[in-house]
């Protein structure tokens, strides 16, 4: 009986004593931290879900390309405030010496950090790198494990082995759902209609205001159920999870800042936005709107000039399109410019997002102008929201999505925030519908029963 049991008891287990064994021969003494890795057969997001709860801090990440990945705990850990912060977090890791370990990396929208206790734990801008990293692209998956100078590896050794396959749930309660719109739909309208007198006076050309709602739910939010539901719907965004102390950021973004391999750059800004359609009819026809919209394509344009402007001197070449393509999710459309080109020798991925972050659009135009006007007429703290998340190296190499249609969890209680570009021509009603659009992709996994 024992002997018919033993196979089915070690398939419990994520990590086999072999596993553990060829991790443990590769440790050796360290100045820096100590590395070692293997190839292993399991989910990066099974492991997530198993240990997350183990660690005080915890990142899962997926991408269009379909990478997968997912670090429990902390062997080194940097922040950094206020313009400089950007620079800093780089020139951190690469004094840590392990150029090719990938860190994670995340950012408030403004340089001096959060201002309220929704955001505590959540830094104006943190980078580290997991004790355990898992990294799966839908072929090989990876298993990292990284130890601190000074320490011994046999404790994280055993908290992996201790990590067993996560039971499946047909079926989990979410509790009942009370939804508070902050600030008040009508004060949202007002700070709409205000931006538009500034833009019509001249004193900006654009400017994005965003605005909160909580979600207070009877049971705590399973927050792994969400994030799984949420890369399954959204398979062409960046969905993230990022767990600091007993307060999740979670997401679903369309739009990357910026992704750095070596010299090649990419970029996606996205600025413009309409409804779906319920058929196929309708959807073509909103979309032929949005495409044909004189608003919508000058918002578009603010949002790629000034973008190309401020890395165009970084590159050697770059390639934008002459007019956006249409980027279709769930329940909203945008208009969508692919950039690409070649960064000079000895930029990376942090050097590309102190150009341009906050781009316009999350911003505005003129930059300074716009985000003076967001702090005096925004009524939430952004904290993360219209930030960033993503992972680095210290090669210069990384991925940056900006945090959009996302919201912070703690408990049963869940802030989700969504925007809207205001330029020439925009009405609050329209803005607001807008923002309505952008809270769907959580509002509909976080309630669902």
């Amino acid at each position: 009986m024992n002997g018919e049991l033993l196979p089915t008891l070690k398939a419990m287990f994520l990590v086999t004593d072999e596993e553990v064994a060829a991790l443990a021969h590769q440790f050796e003494p360290s100045a820096g931290l100590s590395i070692a890795s293997i190839e292993v057969g399991f989910d990066p997001f099974d492991f997530a879900r198993t240990g997350a709860l183990l660690v005080d801090r915890a990142v899962a990440l997926s991408t269009p390309s379909n990478e997968r990945l997912a670090g429990l705990g902390t062997a080194w850990r940097a922040t950094a405030a206020g313009s400089g912060r950007f620079e800093s977090l780089r020139d951190q890791l690469v004094d840590l010496g392990q150029p090719d370990v990938r860190a994670f990396v995340g950012f408030s929208f403004l340089s001096d950090g959060p201002t309220t206790d929704t955001w505590d734990g959540f830094e104006a801008a943190e980078v580290f790198v997991p004790r355990i990293t898992i990294e799966g692209n839908g072929g090989a998956t990876r298993l990292t494990v990284a130890i601190p100078a000074g320490e011994r590896p046999e404790p994280t050794l055993e908290l992996l082995a201790s990590m067993r396959t996560p039971a499946w749930n047909a079926v989990d309660d979410t509790g009942d759902h009370s939804i508070e719109s902050h600030p008040h739909v009508t004060d949202y309208a007002s700070s709409v209609a205000t931006a538009i007198d500034a833009i019509n006076a001249g004193t900006l050309e654009k400017v994005v205001l965003a605005r909160s709602v909580i979600v207070n739910s009877s049971e705590p939010v399973a927050i792994l159920r969400v994030f799984r539901q949420l890369a399954q719907r959204y398979p062409q965004c960046y969905n993230f999870a990022w767990k600091s102390g007993d307060a999740v950021f979670l997401g679903a973004s369309p739009e990357l800042l910026a992704d750095v391999r070596g010299t090649s750059l990419r970029s996606n800004p996205l600025a413009g936005s309409i409804k779906r359609g319920e058929g196929s009819d309708e959807d073509r026809a909103l979309g032929e709107s949005l495409m044909s919209s004189a608003k919508d394509r000058e918002e578009h344009r603010l949002v790629v000039d000034d973008l190309v402007a401020r890395i165009s001197p970084m590159t050697s070449r770059l390639d934008v399109p002459p007019s956006p393509e249409l980027k279709k999710m769930a329940s909203v459309q945008h208009l969508s410019t692919e950039i690409s080109g070649e960064l000079e020798r000895g930029y990376g991925i942090m050097d590309v997002v102190s150009a341009a972050h906050p781009t316009p659009a999350v911003g505005g135009v003129d930059r300074d102008d716009a985000v003076s006007f967001i702090r005096q007429s925004e009524q939430i703290d952004r904290g993360w929201y219209t930030g960033g998340i993503g992972w680095m190296n210290g090669a210069g190499d990384g991925a940056i999505a900006i945090g959009l249609r996302c919201g912070i969890v703690r408990g049963g209680s869940t802030q989700l925030f969504a925007g809207a570009g205001i330029v020439a021509g925009s009405q609050p009603d329209a803005e607001l519908r807008e923002t309505r659009l952008k809270l769907r992709p959580l509002l509909d996994v976080l309630a669902t029963n």
